[in-house]
């Protein structure tokens, strides 16, 4: 008698997000402006971990003498209230960091959701999407993060990260749907079709991994307006003004007059370190670019051979 014949399972197919951290640590180390950037990361990660080992000043203790220069005891002198200047840079880091992380995950996050939804669900689903995200594309987005702040009068961490999230994920999730389109119809989301997976598997362990590179370029650059955008609203005077921050810090230097007064670095300061923030996230945004679209990756001559 014939053995009865039984049905194989498939093998599991590898994630085609596999090899994403390979990947993308390959893509760092090979590219020097990813390097750059993750090595100013890194050391305002420090920084924000460990504020008191180089900064040993409260940095919102007034009992300095007002307006003191450049010194050992004060890098960066006081301001017009007596408190350390190198204290207040290094620990608003912190502060600028934290919205940065934060509002990049979430609005990311958010982007994802919505993004790889409408372009999997297509029909209805896709058309109130995108329409939603349509309106939030057309309207000015600085100018209305202006209307909400005034309208909490002294926004604090919390209002910024959620104003600036609930109005930044609309043009992610613009290019993640675009790039979920080309997938759609792709073999190995034709296969977990007819395996009868449910939709949820599918986007979350199909379609998503695939799109790994694209979504940390996407996190880096709104983690980058997330520092540009909350800078901003407190250097215009719609953040707490209490808290400790570099936006904070410059809103203090503009309303003192530091550059009309003899004292440039209370505002020189805070903004270098913006500039240099903003940088780290913009650099290491290369590396996940020429991951996710070759035509940018560098060409690289072919070495001589040395004759023998």
């Amino acid at each position: 008698m014939a053995a009865p014949v039984t049905a194989e399972r498939p093998a599991a197919r590898q994630l085609p997000g596999g090899h994403a951290l390979r990947r993308i640590g390959k893509a760092i180390r090979s590219n020097r402006k990813a390097t750059a950037g993750t090595v100013l990361l890194v050391l305002f990660t420090l920084i924000s971990l460990f504020p008191g080992v180089i900064a040993h000043d409260d940095p919102v203790q007034d009992a300095y003498t007002p307006r003191l220069g450049f010194s050992t005891a004060h890098l960066l002198g006081t301001n017009s209230f007596g408190q350390d200047l190198w204290s207040q840079v290094v620990y608003g880091t912190r502060n600028v960091l934290e919205i940065a992380i934060v509002v990049g995950l979430l609005t990311t996050g958010i982007a994802v959701i919505i993004g790889v939804a409408a372009a999997y669900l297509g029909g209805v689903w896709d058309g109130v999407l995108s329409v939603f995200t349509d309106i939030l594309l057309v309207i000015p987005l600085f100018p209305l993060l202006i209307v909400i702040a005034a309208y909490t009068n002294g926004a604090n961490m919390f209002v910024l990260i959620a104003a600036i999230t609930l109005t930044g994920w609309s043009y992610t999730a613009r290019q993640l749907r675009s790039q979920a389109l080309t997938l759609r119809s792709r073999d190995f989301l034709e296969a977990a079709r007819v395996r009868g997976e449910r939709r949820l598997y599918v986007i979350l362990v199909e379609v998503i991994p695939t799109m790994t590179s694209l979504i940390v370029a996407s996190f880096l650059t709104n983690a980058l307006y997330a520092i540009l955008f909350s800078s901003g609203l407190q250097f215009v005077g719609l953040g707490d003004p209490n808290t400790v921050s570099w936006g904070t810090t410059l809103y203090w230097a503009q309303n003192e007059a530091a550059l009309q007064t003899g004292y440039p670095q209370w505002a020189i300061a805070p903004g270098l370190c913006i500039a240099a923030m903003g940088a780290a996230f913009a650099l290491l945004n290369y590396a996940f670019d020429e991951i996710g679209n070759p035509a940018l990756r560098p060409v690289r001559r072919p070495r001589r051979r040395r004759n023998a």
